[in-house]
């Protein structure tokens, strides 16, 4: 009978810790980068990520991007920005967008690749994002202004036939 009671007591405890919700779990964390406490920050983070919360792969791409809390991998930055990127996330796009269009090599400069995903950046931005919206429209107009009109033509196919995955 001590030993249900214990058990009992243990799941009370429990159970409001686990019980935050995500968008609780998501500001802890960011609370915790902008203290600058990044291990605190990728244990949410990467758990989320790995799951295929869009902002969490973002905000952890960010992280590897500049090599805060983690070792500055432009690789690794890719892959999380291009994951959320495709679920139509528009900070990952406009993210990797600025990498194909002017990042230092990984992925390769693709300047339809940039057009593409920071066209999409601009279309999927909200009015409370105004000032990464403005900033993706300029990179939009550099990327538009080097390319060719066969690289504009192949570019606007594949935003018309962009997808969002789940």
């Amino acid at each position: 009978m001590q030993w249900s009671w214990i058990f009992v007591a243990l799941i009370i405890i429990a159970v409001p810790a686990g019980a935050q919700s995500l968008e609780e779990r998501m500001k802890s964390a960011a609370g915790a980068y902008e203290r600058k406490d990044f291990a605190a920050a990728i244990a949410v983070w990467r758990p989320l990520a790995e799951a295929g919360n869009a902002e969490a792969e973002t905000l952890l791409g960010a992280m590897y991007w500049s090599g805060e809390g983690v070792l500055r991998d432009h690789k690794q930055a890719a892959y999380w920005y291009l994951r959320a990127a495709e679920k139509g996330y528009a900070r990952a796009q406009n993210d990797i967008g600025y990498m194909y269009g002017f990042g230092e090599g990984i992925p390769p400069r693709d300047d339809v690749q940039a057009y593409k995903w920071l066209s999409l950046a601009v279309r999927n931005y909200s009015a409370k994002n105004q000032e990464r919206l403005e900033q993706a429209t300029k990179d939009l107009a550099a990327v538009r202004a080097r390319m060719r009109p066969a690289q504009l033509a192949d570019a606007e196919r594949q935003i018309r036939d962009f997808r969002p995955v789940p």
